[in-house]
Order: structure tokens, then C-alpha cells, then sequence
């Protein structure tokens, strides 16, 4: 996206006063986010103007008590940068979204600036941690993070063993800016855990140290 455009976003969420609500945080913003759809069913992030959109801001609990998971991970699959937004303070489900592809998760009690703040972080590629998540992240006790997805661990390989990203996006059949950004949410994934990896060749030490690929591999 050229420095001159203006970023926008799809707000996801079966409450209107809190979708007018987002919208008005994000035109209000400096410089300001356009919301180019918005709408209580996830499919407003896959039609129309939605589909463009480079942010979309995502309830997890769309008309019901389960969590929208599914859907979260379907929009990272296919390189949407996602910005899950809800009610519930609830560390396990932050750390779910995050191990699902979010860029970020803010619970609707953390204010304006937080959302904008993420969703511009998002709308980069880079994730956002606000003070609910930060508090997630340093209660996670898991010794298996980062938790990859197959299609983030099949990109990931592919890269490995490759020296374009043009050639992974051929070989697996999706763009170049979708390879892109499983390679940058990898990196979110390893920087959250603390263990950033901000080139290849440390790309490659983490994913070996965790036994994601193996060096028969590479």
C-alpha cells in the first residue's frame, strides 16, 4: 500500500452500537482508518469492499457462546490481518487467537487509542499488545509455543528451500503477499513468545531448536 493511502478496515460484530462505535474511534483516528464494511456475520470480510480491506476487526462471539475460531483461522490462512476485539477477559482464549493468526486481542474495555493503535500495527503486519494480552503472555506457561499452523509450517519449509519467495507462492499456489504474511505472523508468533527471529537464518534455528522442520528438510 502506497504511504499516501488511506488504511481501512472491516469491523465483524453482531452488536450495531459497537459497530457504529469502532467506526466513529477509527475516522476520528489521526491520520484516519475508513471502514469499508462492517456487519454481524463474518462473511462481510470476504465480499465486496470487506474483502479488500487491510484490517479486519473481528468479534470472536457472533450471535452465540463459542468462540469464532474457525473463522479466525481461515482469515489468517488466507493472509487477512486480524485484529480479534471482544467482551471477554480471558487469558487461554487470547493465546488461542494469537496461535490462530491474530496480530492482536483487545477486550472492548481497553478504549480508543488501543484499537487504533492495533489496527494500524495490524494494517503493517506487526502485532499490537495491549495490557489484557500483556498480562496473557506473561501467565503462559506452555512449553510448546509457538504453535504454528500446517499451512504456516508448509510456507515456512517451502521458503527454506527456496531462494524466492515468488517461487513458494507458485509452488503452493497462492500470492505473494499471502506468503508474506504467514512469514510475518511467524515472526509475531516467535517475537510474543520472546524469542524474536527477524532474519531467515534465525528463522531457521528457531524452527529447527522447536523440531518444525528438520535439516533433511532444508
Amino acid at each position: 500500500m502506497a504511504a499516501d493511502e488511506q488504511l481501512s478496515a472491516v469491523v465483524v460484530d453482531d452488536h450495531p452500537a459497537v459497530r457504529a462505535g469502532v467506526a466513529h474511534w477509527l475516522s476520528s483516528g489521526t491520520p484516519p482508518i475508513r471502514v469499508a464494511a462492517a456487519g454481524d456475520d463474518v462473511r462481510v470480510a470476504w465480499l465486496d469492499e470487506g474483502a479488500g480491506a487491510d484490517v479486519v476487526i473481528l468479534d470472536l462471539h457472533l450471535g452465540g457462546p463459542t468462540p469464532a475460531l474457525g473463522d479466525l483461522r481461515r482469515l489468517a490462512q488466507a493472509g487477512r490481518r486480524v485484529v480479534v476485539y471482544s467482551m471477554r477477559v480471558d487469558d487461554d482464549i487470547a493465546l488461542q487467537c494469537l496461535e490462530a493468526g491474530a496480530l492482536s486481542y483487545l477486550t472492548k474495555a481497553e478504549g480508543a487509542e488501543h484499537l487504533l493503535q492495533a489496527t494500524r500495527a495490524a494494517a503493517a503486519g506487526r502485532a499490537y499488545t495491549p495490557p489484557t494480552l500483556a498480562g496473557a503472555l506473561a501467565g503462559d506457561c506452555s512449553a510448546h509455543r509457538p504453535v504454528l499452523s500446517a499451512r504456516e509450517t508448509e510456507v515456512l519449509v517451502e521458503w527454506f528451500q527456496s531462494e524466492s519467495k515468488d517461487f513458494v507462492a507458485q509452488r503452493l499456489g497462492i500470492s505473494l503477499s499471502t506468503v508474506n504474511s504467514h512469514l510475518e505472523r511467524i515472526r509475531v508468533k516467535y517475537a510474543l513468545g520472546g524469542r524474536e527471529a527477524p532474519t531467515k537464518a534465525a528463522l531457521v534455528a528457531r524452527a529447527i531448536q522447536d523440531g518444525l522442520v528438520r535439516l533433511d528438510d532444508l
